[in-house]
């Protein structure tokens, strides 16, 4: 089959290839003749958002093209909704704080948020995000921790780490400071310090690493396994011993004060804590390939210490992968899913089709920081998309471009649905802006933006005149939104010199014989070149730019109200030729 990067002449490739061959090679060395593994992970603890997404598209793309390449591949998305549920995010319709009644325990067992219908807190998270990750055409096998840990999946491991847990606590000591100078010759240090510095070190981004304790916390010595209360069902409890010949475990609640004693080769409510259970997992699955946010690239990370307890622990190795950059949003600061209000990938698809969403990812490097625009931007980044889509269609892309583009607008199993006659976004929005959504209005408009390829539905501008109105509805305040006057203003067309009168004479004068978007386009550039007496194909100097400036402002003025708006070509179109006439006072 032949790849992305194959089908371009150039011998340059993208870096989604240079990947795919690492992963290949790396696969074949340590798993021959078995699936290429890439992995995930998610945490469902709030709204998951479009900083999050990278986790998914940077291990996504690089396993569409292995696929492409005719190789097996699992992408596995681990949802880490067995997690502690840490603080009530704001922002989050149908939340109050009376759910901070919920922390310590898993997210799965949760109350979702008021009027939801899913069953728990976790499962209404996912919903948006498997929808989103689905209309974005990624493919994956989605494996949920909490039916992990609670059927026994990890029981194995689970036992070898805590008969392994002197080994474990010697590998978080490396990174653990500031010793107390009394403990430092017995190669202790007291727990409270333990938990600060630990506490300090899970400071990080990504799936169930901040604030987690790392099971130092009690006086009985470390143990990397937190059991989930048997009453309260929070995780706020203490290992108080461990047999490792029986497996029976002690523990209290320091929140209800319930104490219980279990044997862990038969009991299933609880997780490994975070540092462990990640490395834990890449041995368990045979992880080749996974991202991790810049934020794991710190001394004392959950990716640095995960990489020495799956090589001195589990005997496993570490996967290869990028750290990668954040992801803004126009406007916004970073992204963090515990604060409120923060775009998620079903926000931004709400607004930009799955193509273009794609291609944000796919053109940037993972090391690369980007914003997503839902602000204006958005019409520039669309012009810039459709400018990509021209030099495609005409050979003159360069082709690390043209890869992007190609596992923008599909995968190995097939192109995405795109719109039939993709008209710019941003004369799409004005349409709508300015006919608030009225279908047959907007028609009439879209159909005279080309005469002589009439558009005959508006399906065939769809899904992009849908998400153009949703940003216009959604995104653009009230007071941004154009509203066509009612009435001509005649006391400034009565104030207008000799220039200003011909001006919009000549305007008048050309609508017929110029009624397209192109036609338009021509026309208003046109009328300041000729009352200047220039020709139609002179060069724009500042003395010309400012006239065309003026001249703009006049119009905009007797149509809107205002000095700016949507492009006039579109504007004169929406609001048609008549009534063109009457407010310009024919």
């Amino acid at each position: 089959m032949q790849t992305v990067a194959q089908s371009q002449s150039s011998t340059e490739t993208d870096w989604v290839s240079r990947f795919a061959d690492d992963v290949i090679a790396e696969s074949e060395r340590r798993a021959p003749g078995k699936p290429v593994v890439v992995a995930s992970g998610l945490s469902p603890s709030g709204p998951i958002h479009l900083g999050n997404l990278r986790e998914v598209m940077t291990p996504h793309l690089v396993a569409d093209e292995i696929r492409r390449r005719g190789y097996t591949v699992r992408h596995l998305i681990s949802w880490d909704d067995y997690d502690r549920y840490r603080k009530v995010p704001g922002g989050v319709p149908g939340v109050d704080e009376s759910w901070a009644e919920h922390i310590g325990k898993p997210l799965t067992s949760v109350p979702a948020p008021a009027g939801s219908t899913y069953p728990n807190w976790a499962e209404h998270f996912k919903a948006a995000m498997t929808a989103a990750l689905d209309e974005l055409g990624v493919e994956y096998d989605g494996i949920s921790q909490t039916e992990q840990y609670t059927v026994g999946a990890y029981r194995e491991q689970i036992l070898h780490a805590m008969k392994h847990r002197a080994d474990i606590d010697a590998v978080l000591d490396r990174y653990r400071t500031k010793k107390d100078p009394a403990a430092a010759g017995k190669g202790k240090k007291p727990q409270q310090q333990k938990k600060a510095d630990e506490a300090e070190l899970e400071a990080e981004a990504g799936s169930g690493a901040a604030g987690e304790d790392d099971g130092s916390g009690g006086s009985a010595g470390y143990f990397p396994y937190k059991p989930y209360c048997g009453n309260c069902e929070k995780d706020l409890t203490t290992v108080t011993s461990y047999d490792d010949d029986s497996t029976e475990l002690n523990y209290t609640c320091t929140s209800c004060g319930f104490a219980e004693t279990v044997r862990l080769s038969e009991f299933n409510r609880g997780k490994l804590v975070w540092k462990v259970d990640w490395p834990m997992r890449w041995a368990y699955e045979g992880v080749i390939f996974e991202p991790s946010g810049v934020d794991h690239s710190s001394p004392g990370s959950s990716f640095v210490v995960g990489g020495q307890i799956v090589r001195e622990v589990f005997d496993g190795v570490q996967p290869i992968g990028p750290m990668y950059a954040f992801v803004g949003i126009s406007g916004m600061a970073k992204m963090s899913s515990s604060k409120g209000g923060v775009p998620t990938p079903a926000d931004a698809l709400k607004i930009m089709e799955a193509p273009l969403l794609r291609w944000l990812y796919a053109r940037r490097k993972p090391n690369q920081s980007f914003k997503i625009a839902f602000d204006q931007e958005i019409q520039r980044l669309y012009d810039e998309w459709d400018s990509l889509a021209r030099k495609v269609a005409d050979g003159s892309v360069l082709s690390a471009d043209a890869a992007a583009y190609a596992r923008a607008i599909g995968t190995a199993a097939g192109e995405l649905p795109r719109t039939p006659r993709p008209l710019p976004y941003r004369t799409l929005a004005s349409v709508v802006d300015i006919t608030a959504g009225h279908d047959e209005q907007t028609l009439r408009i879209l159909s005279e933006l080309d005469p002589e390829n009439p558009l005959t539905s508006l399906d065939e501008a769809r899904p992009r005149l849908d998400r153009a109105e949703n940003w216009i509805t959604s995104q653009v305040p009230a007071e941004a939104r154009t509203i066509v006057r009612g009435e001509p203003d005649k006391e400034l067309l009565g104030s207008l010199d000799e220039q200003g009168r011909e001006s919009l004479r000549l305007l008048l004068e050309g609508l017929e014989s110029h009624w397209s978007l192109d036609g338009l386009t021509t026309l208003v550039y046109g009328v300041p070149k000729t009352l200047a007496g220039l020709e139609p194909d002179a060069k724009p100097t500042p003395e010309l730019k400012a006239a065309q400036r003026s001249f703009f402002a006049l119009l905009y003025r007797l149509l809107v109200s205002r000095e700016t708006g949507p492009r006039l070509p579109t504007l004169l179109l929406a609001v048609g030729a008549d009534r063109v006439r009457r407010l310009l006072g024919a």
